[in-house]
């Protein structure tokens, strides 16, 4: 995975020994400190609701930075979709050694069509995000882009730049 923002530039591989769990490391370039530095991270999904038409996902997430046990993080993140409509929402708490921060998103989408399996799925997406480092909720329009193991998700706000987001499964 790869992750673009105003805030910073990171790419993380993780292994996935099951469903449940994944382990990897991030390298991350953080543009507001000017650091760059790695994270040994974690995901577990704590809880998912698989029905007739629609799937839910809860996940918990903690990472501990290269820099040391008090440079880490900790969140919850989760979504919910059919294959018409998209939510989720995102908390993560930050604690480096120079500032802790809080970031929040929310995220509401729609396929403007509904593509059979292995067909290009594209959602119109619009994302509202809050890091507690810079002032006020920051909300614009997301296209995402889905085909086979492939996603590109990628946004625009004319504060914060381009935030995007491209994920490759193996």
């Amino acid at each position: 995975m790869a992750f673009s923002n105003t805030m910073y530039d990171s790419v993380y591989y993780h292994y996935s020994p099951s469903y449940r769990f994944s382990v990897g490391i991030e390298a991350l370039s953080d543009k507001y400190t000017d650091q760059q530095y790695a994270y040994w991270r974690s995901t577990f999904l704590l809880n998912r609701k698989n029905t007739q038409h629609s799937q839910r996902n809860i996940y918990l997430q903690a990472g501990i930075s290269t820099q040391g046990l008090d440079h880490h993080f900790v969140g919850v993140h989760g979504d919910w979709e059919t294959r018409r409509w998209f939510s989720g929402f995102g908390v993560k708490q930050v604690k480096t050694n120079t500032t802790d921060y809080t970031e929040k998103f929310l995220q509401v989408g729609v396929a403007p069509y509904l593509g059979q399996y292995g067909d290009l799925h594209t959602w119109l997406m619009l994302k509202s995000k809050k890091d507690s480092r810079l002032e006020g909720w920051s909300t614009y329009p997301v296209l995402k882009f889905f085909k086979g193991n492939l996603l590109l998700e990628v946004g625009y706000d004319r504060e914060i730049q381009w935030d995007s987001h491209i994920m490759y499964r193996f």
